[in-house]
């Protein structure tokens, strides 16, 4: 068991962040199957500790890259849950302007150096991008998720090769959650134990249980003090599981519903519930208020979603390339 160092109003944090994260994603299958949401959707229902647990370890200035499942991770950073739902329904007030959707959230205020579609497309330019953090020479962390299947994709390799080549502060996290869409990660992987890929290219690291906040937090933290005490990349892989298909459009029939309810009953936002509770710091009232202000500002979202505009056809083409001379990670 991982002995919480957080205070208590850090370790409160967590479980409403879980929560937030948890309805939005609920809330935004209702709106696909509404058709308010178009294209690709997919949620990250069940993974939510791998969400809360790596992005609490990052300091104020350290940037983070993701993959497409990634709207609780915008979240977790501080992004407007009105925003992240604006732009999965394609509207004018979403993060992306509404050019990006569900798979393509981008807010540089709040460090998020976007969402790609692209398996395994990012990690190259989290790599470019902790170049340039070395060339400063500055103390700032790059963060980069994928999911497993990412790892076996050209781009993985050669960022995992560049990175330690070139000593570059990027922690690598893989989040995997069983399956590359349809394929377990014994189907598809000559090696599954994921963390061992990284060993090829001499690069530290790890495993941890991805349903459990407080073991994930652990890790995080620990990986990134030694990426910015060393410049040096780490590598950590969180198993876990999505409770749902791999979109909105998949309906899962690959897997058992005995395999699902197995891995509902570790639900991480009901551990962190037991272990919050056996502290004394969680209790029934504290937590239906918790609960209430989060569903709260799940419906503020989405009001704000469906009463937004969408952009102006005639300016489809704005923001495709930076107004910016010189484009920089500074802010």
């Amino acid at each position: 068991m991982q002995t919480l160092t957080e205070n208590k109003e850090q370790l409160i944090e967590y479980y409403r962040q879980m929560v937030l994260i948890r309805l939005f994603e609920e809330r935004a299958a209702q709106l696909y199957t509404q058709a308010h949401i178009g294209g690709y959707c997919h949620l990250n229902v069940g993974e939510e500790a791998t969400v809360v647990g790596t992005l609490s370890a990052l300091g104020p200035e350290d940037i983070v890259f993701t993959y497409y499942r990634e709207h609780g991770h915008a979240i977790a950073l501080g992004s407007d849950p009105a925003a992240v739902m604006a732009e999965l329904c394609g509207k004018q007030t979403g993060l992306s302007k509404g050019r990006g959707g569900s798979m393509h959230l981008f807010d540089l205020e709040n460090r998020l150096y976007g969402g790609y579609g692209i398996v395994g497309g990012h990690l190259p330019l989290a790599v470019g991008a902790a170049l340039a953090i070395q060339y400063r020479n500055e103390k700032r962390v790059v963060m980069c998720l994928f999911g497993e299947g990412a790892t076996n994709i050209g781009a993985f390799h050669e960022a995992l090769n560049l990175a330690k080549v070139y000593h570059l502060p990027v922690l690598f996290v893989c989040v995997n959650n069983q399956y590359a869409m349809g394929s377990t990660i014994k189907e598809d992987s000559a090696v599954p134990e994921v963390w061992m890929k990284a060993c090829a290219y001499d690069i530290p690291a790890e495993r941890v249980d991805g349903m459990d906040l407080f073991a994930v937090r652990e890790a995080s933290e620990r990986l990134v003090r030694e990426v910015r005490e060393t410049g040096e990349p780490r590598f950590l892989e969180a198993d876990t599981y999505r409770f749902r298909g791999h979109s909105m459009a998949d309906a899962g029939r690959y897997r058992t519903q005995d395999e699902v309810r197995q891995w509902q009953e570790r639900d991480p936002i009901q551990t962190v519930v037991r272990r919050l509770e056996e502290d004394g710091i969680l209790d029934p009232d504290l937590r239906k208020r918790l609960d209430s202000a989060a569903e709260e500002e799940v419906e503020r979202a989405t009001r704000f979603a469906l009463e937004s505009p969408h952009p102006d056809t005639g300016h489809l083409s704005d923001y495709l390339y930076t107004e910016d001379e010189e484009t920089t990670i500074a802010n």
